[in-house]
């Protein structure tokens, strides 16, 4: 794997990124991938361990060394199709992903783990600036027409298997472009959407149909969910047209903060800020919001609330505090404790970099406001004892603010279009389906199956793609009797 003696001779070499000063003028990435040297290094620290623990750690089984290693020497076009033998989207996965792979190197034991995410960026790069990416046609058609709803990484992940089985695709997007959360919930300048409009158009000659502004089911999505539908189709109408459903929605329902003062004005969900500037950067209408010169508040301390303060940075707000009602992690992981899984740890994003007060362990009381109009919030410190979380006495305070992100997770997939489709449920609201064996991915309706978060609940952009891609297979081997697709 690489140079034997790789690991002991070079150190991780981190992407470059644009400085502060000059990213946040625009939503443009700032994220420059490996020079094809840089990359070189990187696959030669790739260790012969014996066991790749990396390949479990990723969700899509990605045969890291085997790329790795090809990039080593120098073989780019190789390393593309061992890459996306496992993977549709590795030019969104390089960039996103948390890359749950490099916790579980096996150099990360008493190292700095390989860059894997970094060769993946510049593997996919490469392939694109080379052409390389093409359509992979099916050489036969079999007649069998699939429906899948939802836009997002395991619709389209579906999508593309089953187009390359020969089955004819129709995908179903609310909105009116296609991408789900990648488009509408990721800032650019994390994922550039040319991206999307790239791989989109693979599809699309591949034999994918791309149907927007449709939402699937009786009655539409109510408050804190963005939908541009100009068309409603029922369940009975698609189970009549298809012979085969994919329900493959994200898991857009946000989690509310019921404490008095919630009704203010300027209190939101992440996406209610983060989508309407995602339109504006692609040309559409401009974003409602603007916290230019105002005192931002974002509760909730994981990656959506992380692209709220990204974005209120671009915005030039006044101040961005963030705060959430966990404790704060430590520096530093218990690597023999924890390897090879994903550890807890402090993870500071390139957002946090940009300018941005963070605090833990703080539970909001109340928001305040003076005309019915947010000024400020009270909030409380916490402590945790025994899996109890307490309130700290005498520790209120209020922080100023003229805007709130609700930025603390999504519940549960729209139930309208669970219900309407009358599939059983789990005790989470998710799809009610198995993932392996005979049957899985089937819900308890006929000729409906479900993948992604609408199956599992929100969840990672590498996991959604797994998903997609299990259940087209189990969509091929329902319709056909079996399946050359991989799982």
């Amino acid at each position: 794997m690489g140079k034997p003696t790789g690991f002991m001779e070079f150190q991780r070499v981190s992407e470059g990124y644009a400085p502060v000063e000059q990213r946040v003028k625009d939503y443009a990435e700032f994220v420059a991938h490996l020079s094809d040297d840089q990359a070189k290094q990187q696959g030669a620290r790739c260790m012969d361990c014996g066991i790749p623990f990396c390949n479990n750690g990723c969700p899509v089984n990605n045969i890291i060394p085997d790329w790795n290693d090809l990039v080593y020497r120098g073989n780019w076009k190789q390393a593309l199709d061992v890459l996306h033998s496992t993977n549709n989207f590795p030019e969104v996965t390089g960039r996103i992903c948390p890359a749950p792979c490099e916790a579980a190197c096996t150099l990360n034991i008493n190292n700095d783990a390989v860059g894997i995410k970094s060769i993946e960026h510049a593997i996919i790069d490469k392939g694109g600036e080379n052409g390389w990416v093409v359509p992979q046609k099916a050489a036969k058609k079999t007649g069998k027409k699939i429906a899948v709803v939802g836009s997002g990484p395991a619709g389209l992940a579906a999508a593309q298997q089953l187009a390359r089985a020969g089955h004819a695709v129709t995908v179903f997007e609310k909105n009116s472009r296609i991408g789900g959360l990648l488009r509408y919930g990721i800032p650019d300048f994390k994922l550039d959407k040319r991206l999307i409009d790239w791989r989109m158009a693979q599809l699309a000659a591949e034999g994918v149909k791309f149907q927007t502004n449709t939402f699937i089911g009786k009655e539409l999505p109510g408050k804190g969910i963005i939908n541009d539908a100009k068309k409603i189709i029922s369940p009975k109408q698609l189970q009549k047209d298809f012979d085969a459903v994919i329900l493959a929605g994200g898991a857009e329902q946000p989690r509310d903060l019921p404490v008095p003062g919630r009704e203010l004005s300027g209190v939101f969900y992440a996406l209610e800020f983060l989508i309407p500037q995602n339109k504006q950067v692609a040309g559409d209408a401009k974003n409602p919001i603007n916290v230019a010169g105002k005192h931002v508040v974002v509760i909730g301390g994981g990656d959506t609330g992380s692209d709220c303060v990204g974005t209120s940075n671009r915005h030039g707000a006044a101040s961005i505090t963030q705060i959430e009602v966990m404790p704060r992690a430590p520096e530093q992981e218990n690597k023999p404790q924890t390897w090879p899984y994903w550890p807890l740890k402090l993870r500071t994003s390139s957002s946090h970099e940009e300018g941005c007060a963070r605090d833990w362990a703080i539970a909001t009381k109340e928001f305040v406001g003076e005309n019915g109009v947010l000024k400020a919030i009270k909030a409380v410190r916490v402590e945790f004892k025994d899996g109890k979380m307490s309130e700290v006495a005498g520790s209120e305070f209020e922080l100023k603010a003229d805007f709130v992100f609700l930025a603390m997770g999504f519940t549960n997939p729209l139930a309208q279009v669970l219900d309407a489709f009358g599939v059983e449920k789990d005790a989470r609201g998710n799809v009610k389906a198995t993932t392996d064996g005979a049957g899985c991915y089937q819900t308890s309706v006929k000729k409906v199956f479900a993948a992604g978060d609408m199956r599992r609940g929100q969840s990672l952009v590498v996991w959604a793609i797994r998903e997609g891609r299990q259940a087209a297979r189990a969509v091929d081997e329902f319709l056909m009797g079996s399946s050359v697709l991989p799982r």
